[in-house]
């Protein structure tokens, strides 16, 4: 047995590290969360600001984009043309992708600065590709209504997947400690 723990040690404080560093982000992202009341329809405070960029994106090319308060869920109306073409709910807002990008990286540890750097770029780089992803989504869906369940279900996802699986790619093969293990 020890032999085994051993030799999958790399593997295990990986684990470990991704484990640990998710479930604490999650919980005190959910402990965010517990402070708006659902029943009231009340929507976070990341969610109405990604909402707003969003919105603020959609008016460069249309001054008919707003955004209304959803009386009938805690999510927020986006508008394009003056036509309701998305609700943003929390799962819109991806600090749950975010909170995937930090507990990887932090489980391939690299050197502390260039880690917070990484993290903090990573997360500002994640949040302007997402608000995108929702302004071109909104567009597409305007435009291309019958094809919705792709462009929300599979395309667009892709897009904001694609990035935060680049960004690995990129800190593993030239930022984490790995790298400079298995290149000597």
């Amino acid at each position: 047995m020890k032999d085994y723990l051993i030799q999958f040690k790399p593997f295990l404080l990986f684990l470990t590290k991704f484990i640990l560093t998710y479930l604490v982000l999650t919980i005190v992202y959910q402990s965010y969360l517990n402070q708006f009341d659902e029943k009231k329809m009340e929507v976070d405070a990341i969610t109405q600001m990604v909402a707003n960029q969003s919105e603020q994106l959609l008016s460069i090319f249309d001054s008919n984009s707003y955004t209304k308060t959803n009386f009938k869920e805690p999510s927020v109306k986006l508008y394009y043309h003056d036509k309701w073409v998305a609700r943003i709910i929390e799962g819109c807002n991806a600090v749950s992708i975010i909170i995937l990008f930090i507990s990887f990286v932090i489980a391939f540890t690299g050197k502390f600065n260039p880690t917070v750097f990484f993290i903090l770029s990573g997360i500002l780089l994640i949040h302007v590709f997402n608000i995108v992803r929702i302004a071109l989504l909104c567009m597409a869906i305007f435009h291309y209504p019958n094809w919705e369940h792709f462009l929300h279900g599979v395309l667009f996802p892709l897009i904001i997947y694609g990035v935060v699986f680049g960004l690995w790619v990129i800190w593993v093969n030239k930022f984490s400690f790995y790298v400079k293990k298995n290149t000597k």
